[in-house]
């Protein structure tokens, strides 16, 4: 009697070893499926929508165009140049986003074209004329959306920032007050870029 016990005992005791086990596994197999952002197929999207826009206006830059994906954290390389041309990414960088865009929950931006609200405004925008301000040299910005109409009267400005690091971070980078703010570095490249084209060039900020 008493051994038929202890044997009971122990299939009991398999059986929900086995049952943690298997529920472990399981938790594991869900943790892993779970959806990782793509930032190319979000890319490809955009790409796509403004090849469509191109299509609509010959008055901008159809050879090349910058991505800003802000679903992607500061630290790490979201500004995008685009050539349309060979259908590649050409460069990369870093870029802040506005203060007033910050929620407090990492991963979620909330986005103004409000003035004053020093936050990021999503949308198309045509890159401008320069002038020299408070930053240096600075690209002005029209905002071609509804999400972003009030960007040149916001002040809203493609400019560089000694603050902003060029290589990737594995921390958030500082703010700006509603700009696009890059590397003085990675500036240098777009300058170039901007101003040897002879159209103005598209900038797309996406979320």
């Amino acid at each position: 009697m008493t051994k038929n016990v202890f044997i009971l005992l122990l299939i009991g005791i398999f059986s929900v070893s086995f049952a943690c086990r298997n529920n472990n596994a399981k938790s594991l197999k869900t943790i892993k499926s779970k959806p990782v952002y793509s930032y190319e197929e979000k890319l490809k999207r955009e790409i796509t929508e403004i090849r469509r826009f191109f299509g609509e206006s010959s008055k901008y830059n159809s050879d090349v165009a910058f991505f800003l994906d802000m679903k992607i954290e500061s630290g790490k390389n979201r500004f995008f140049i685009y050539d349309l041309k060979s259908n590649r990414i050409t460069g990369k960088g870093l870029v802040a986003h506005g203060s007033g865009s910050e929620t407090g929950i990492p991963g979620k931006l909330a986005f103004s074209n409000v003035k004053n609200s020093n936050s990021s405004s999503l949308g198309k925008y045509a890159i401008g004329g320069s002038y020299s301000g408070r930053f240096g040299k600075a690209y002005k910005l029209y905002g071609l959306d509804v999400t972003n109409s009030n960007a040149f009267d916001r002040n809203i400005v493609l400019h560089q920032y000694v603050a902003v690091p060029f290589e990737e971070q594995p921390y958030p980078i500082c703010n700006s007050l509603g700009c696009p703010m890059v590397n003085e570095k990675f500036f240098g490249v777009i300058e170039k870029l901007i101003d040897n084209s002879k159209k103005k060039i598209i900038l797309v900020i996406y979320y």
